[in-house]
């Protein structure tokens, strides 16, 4: 198995592509030859749930702070609450819950401005083996800045489930500060950047995956998407013949307000996913 994070990054300004404002944007580096051989790992190894229901999953807080304000990172319990809340209100009905688990509060100035995905590997392992609590089952969120150098526009980036037995101190999602509820990062402030975040470590694909061609999201029930959606264009088609695309699903791009559900497909599928890789069982 190839290990790989997802990515979601955000590019700010005024820019418009194709008539659509520009926000949400993909740093994945996913290949089809990747994701085709994650998948037939899946398939071979695949474990399916057995009732309605798994037992909640424990999400613990790791938030990386530059200093006690606002823009300084340190997100308050009331946030956090609020995004357990939006949480699991977007995964009801996936048989999945979230229950809050332990709160730390991290002051460092140098991980809170340049942690990221690109440079900072050996920065981002020692957070993590320092703060990381838990098993495949537990989900380590960890806040920061996102402020300089390639990070200065990224949104939030997840591990896979596969990822979990490569890497274990890896496994977890890193997600901007500004983009809980209440937050500043208008319009992502409304939670669902973890929403999306956590589809990944649930082992959901985007909905763009493959654009027109390729694999897709190994889902059925998700139209093909040449591209991601920006803002919330309601009505486009970009992959004639498939339908509308699903620019409302929790794993697309657009905007917070706009997103409002998973597909029975996504949920059948990230069921089995954490069922075969994060011991997330009925």
């Amino acid at each position: 198995m190839v290990s790989f994070k997802a990515l979601l990054v955000l590019f700010s300004g005024a820019a418009v592509v194709l008539g659509e404002r520009v926000g949400r944007g993909c740093g994945t580096t996913i290949t089809e030859e990747k994701l085709a051989a994650a998948q037939a790992h899946f398939e071979a190894h695949r474990k399916e749930p057995l009732l309605a229901k798994a037992a909640p999953v424990t999400v613990h807080w790791n938030i990386i702070y530059r200093d006690t304000t606002v823009n300084g990172g340190y997100v308050p319990d009331s946030s956090i609450e609020a995004q357990m809340q939006v949480l699991n209100d977007d995964y009801a009905g996936s048989g999945i819950s979230f229950a809050l688990g332990d709160v730390q509060r991290i002051q460092n100035a140098v991980w809170f401005s340049r942690l990221g995905p690109y440079d900072t590997v050996a920065m981002e392992n020692e957070m993590k083996r320092l703060y990381r609590k838990g098993g495949a089952s537990t989900l380590n969120v960890y806040t920061v800045g996102f402020e300089v150098g390639q990070t200065a526009d990224l949104l939030g980036y997840a591990t896979f489930p596969a990822d979990y037995s490569l890497n274990p101190t890896d496994d977890g999602i890193v997600m901007h500060h500004a983009s809980v509820p209440g937050g500043t990062f208008s319009p992502y402030n409304l939670g669902r950047t973890l929403t999306h975040e956590v589809g990944h470590w649930v082992g959901l694909y985007h909905t763009f995956q493959g654009a027109c061609a390729g694999v897709g999201d190994q889902v059925a029930d998700t139209p093909p998407e040449a591209r991601p959606a920006f803002g919330c264009p309601v009505g486009r088609d970009t992959c004639p013949g498939g339908g509308a695309d699903p620019i409302h699903n929790y794993m697309d791009y657009s905007d917070d307000s706009c997103m409002d559900h998973f597909t029975p497909g996504q949920i059948t599928r990230l069921k089995a996913q954490v069922a075969t890789y994060r011991q997330i069982v009925d």
